[in-house]
């Protein structure tokens, strides 16, 4: 015998010693003592101390020890690893080979421990070196456990697992929506074989065995009103296979037979409603075996002298209702992995629309406390869309992670600047490299007081500002049109801020289209030339500014010189008189005013007053027109428009419309 194999032997033999003694004591100690004092690499220890551990388990199990023996091994070994004296690996080691070894009711109870530690496992220490291990351990357990018979344990696997691994683990998650096709009902699709024929009591005596609890002399469960046959029997169960495979829906022979026995089965539902029966759950409750609250079965049970019975248990007839809202919302929802054929038509989703809403009716109609298990059902599918949706995006983990400090750019420290650029220098100025930036920064101490001067108050008066424009503007004066300030660019772009500023008249609506800033300034300007004195007039008292009200402005009146009244220009009484004499006749006039369609259809929908549409009409051809809206043109448009005779009665009414 090698050296090296008499000193690996003869350290397992001195922890085999030390170990059961940490077990006695149910101290880590002694293994710390003993490890210490060997010789060797601390590889070779850590080994030797490992399968020092799975000698004593074997042990045990060999034994035929209970449960809590098995316990204490493993929890020493964990021990072991959090004090460094062993590997990572072994407690779960230790735990695979219980597992493989005892039978599933002593496996329950090992899970258990497993359970309770499921913090230790997520930890640094243990997490990376036997996630693994764990995943092999469990799957282990269910290939060995009935999913019919053992289903409690099974889901305590899997919610472990979900405990234990994080919700972005892709390895627990069914990324490419597949169904699990294996799952089949049986039932049977025989009916020479089918006993649906024969009666209640027949099926009773031949072929169903009196159960603990009942008697002959109790009276006969309460069969369904609704008359069951083999027919209904098959179409029923034959729904389960849709149930599994969802995609039969898009073949269209597969929906119309799914179409057909849903119709069939959801009116027996509607047919039949069951009632809240307090005095048979008393009764239950007396024939119930001690300590059992509840009966579970994970698999349907599809015996055909069972029909009668499951038509009137709601909680059967909530599980089927709940499969119907499941799979209506695997067709209509939008998942990542469904070929282009699976599309519905307007008419199935027409369908899927209306029988959701009849299933929910159901939900609320079946006791007990249907309105609360209605509302339940809703709230868990909505968030199920959730996570189809996250699982549509490749489930991103829902951790943010900082990014490392190192990437983040740090600012680059800028040059302090000098004192004189804050007027801390001799002279108390501040510094703006030029000249005159400096005088003109440091004329004021407080740059803010500075700006509230009034004498930075640059905005004119409208007076000032256009009265330029108004003398242009009167035709005495024989301006000529490109002459006018109103055509500089410059000059337009100050006048629209002062206007905005200052002027009610920019903001009124107006059904009037300008074609250019020159025009609209032309507009603006005989309305303020309404309103201002002119510049040179003299203060005159209260009467004569009665008189000046009354009569047109003195730049839209034509010289005095001139004894032709059809030259004047048109006002707003005028606009009056002449609206109620043209009366209904305004839409034929509008063409010749050049309105559009759109102006005219917007006249009609703003009055439904003759007289007031056609002094609407004139309103806008006078704003439109500006200092060309005289008498003479409106009588031109009469005639053109056909208008003659009214033409003429303005005419020789001249006086009165002047």
């Amino acid at each position: 015998m090698s050296p090296g194999v008499f000193q690996f032997n003869e350290a397992r033999q001195k922890f085999s010693i030390c170990t059961k003694e940490a077990l006695n004591g149910k101290n880590v100690k002694p293994l710390i003592l003993i490890f210490s004092q060997l010789s060797g690499g601390e590889t070779e220890k850590k080994t030797t101390l490992d399968q020092a551990f799975r000698g004593i388990l074997e042990e045990k199990i060999l034994q035929q020890g209970a449960c809590e023996e098995f316990l204490s091994i493993i929890s020493l070994s964990i021990n072991g690893v959090t004090e460094g004296i062993c590997s990572a690996t072994t407690p779960f080691i230790l735990l695979g080979d219980v597992l493989d070894c005892l039978p599933l009711d002593q496996c329950d109870r090992i899970f258990t421990f497993v359970e309770k530690n499921v913090g230790t496992w997520k930890s640094a220490t243990f997490y990376s070196a036997g996630k693994n291990y764990l995943l092999r351990m469990c799957n282990d357990l269910l290939r060995r456990l009935s999913k019919s018979q053992n289903t409690v344990f099974c889901g305590r696997i899997q919610l472990f697992l979900a405990r234990l691994f994080p919700l972005s683990e892709k390895s627990g998650l069914n990324l490419q929506s597949q169904f699990n096709l294996e799952n089949v009902t049986v039932f049977n699709t025989n009916e020479q074989d089918s006993t649906l024929g024969l009666k209640h009591t027949e099926d009773r005596d031949d072929g169903m065995e009196v159960e603990e609890g009942e008697t002959g002399d109790e009276e006969p469960p309460t069969t369904c009103s609704v008359p069951i046959d083999y027919n209904l029997y098959r179409k029923f169960w034959s729904l389960q296979d849709f149930f599994r495979n969802p995609l039969q829906c898009y073949e269209k022979i597969s929906w119309k037979t799914f179409l057909k026995h849903s119709d069939e089965v959801l009116d027996v539902f509607r047919s039949y409603k069951l009632d809240d029966m307090q005095a048979s759950k008393k009764k239950q409750e007396e024939l119930k075996p001690p300590g059992q609250e509840h009966v579970y079965f994970a698999k349907f049970l599809t015996s055909e002298k069972l029909m009668d019975l499951q038509l009137n248990d709601s909680n059967f007839r909530r599980h089927i209702l709940l499969q119907y809202l499941i799979l209506f919302q695997y067709l209509k929802g939008q998942v990542k992995f469904k070929s282009s054929y699976c599309v519905l038509t307007d008419e199935q989703s027409l369908w899927i629309e209306d029988t959701t809403k009849a299933v929910y009716q159901l939900f609320k109609e079946t006791p007990p406390d249907g309105e609360k298990f209605s509302s339940m059902v809703e709230h868990i599918l909505h968030s199920e869309e959730n996570w189809i949706a996250w699982k549509n995006e490749g489930c991103p983990s829902f951790v943010k992670e900082r990014p490392p400090e190192s990437k983040v750019p740090k600012p680059a420290r800028k040059r302090p600047a000098p004192e004189d650029f804050f007027g801390k220098g001799p002279s108390k100025k501040v510094l703006m490299g030029n000249e005159e930036l400096t005088r003109l920064w440091n004329l004021c101490p407080d740059n803010m007081e500075a700006c509230k001067s009034e004498s930075r108050e640059f905005m004119p008066t409208l007076e000032e500002f256009f009265e330029e424009a108004i003398e242009q503007a009167d035709p005495e004066n024989m301006v000529e049109e490109e002459y006018k300030v109103v055509n500089n660019s410059n000059y337009g772009w100050r006048a629209l801020r002062l206007l905005a500023r200052r002027s009610p008249h920019f903001f009124q609506p107006t059904n009037q289209q300008f074609k250019s800033l020159p025009e609209y300034l032309d507009n603006m300007v005989v309305k303020l030339a309404k309103e201002l004195p002119p510049p040179s007039e003299e203060i005159k008292t209260a009467d004569d500014e009665d008189e000046e009200e009354d009569n047109d402005d003195a730049l839209l009146k034509e010289s005095n010189e001139s004894p032709d009244v059809q030259t004047k220009l048109i006002t707003g009484e005028q606009i009056d008189i002449l609206a109620n004499k043209l009366g209904e006749q305004w839409k034929v006039l509008a063409p010749h005013f050049e309105m559009k369609e759109s102006d005219i259809r917007g006249i009609e929908s703003d009055s439904e007053d003759v007289k007031m549409r056609a002094k609407l009409l004139l309103v806008a051809w006078h704003d439109r027109e500006g200092l060309q809206a005289t008498v003479e043109n409106f009588l031109s448009a009469l005639i053109d428009a056909g208008l003659t005779e009214l033409a003429e009665v303005l005419t020789t009414e001249a006086d009165s419309i002047s």
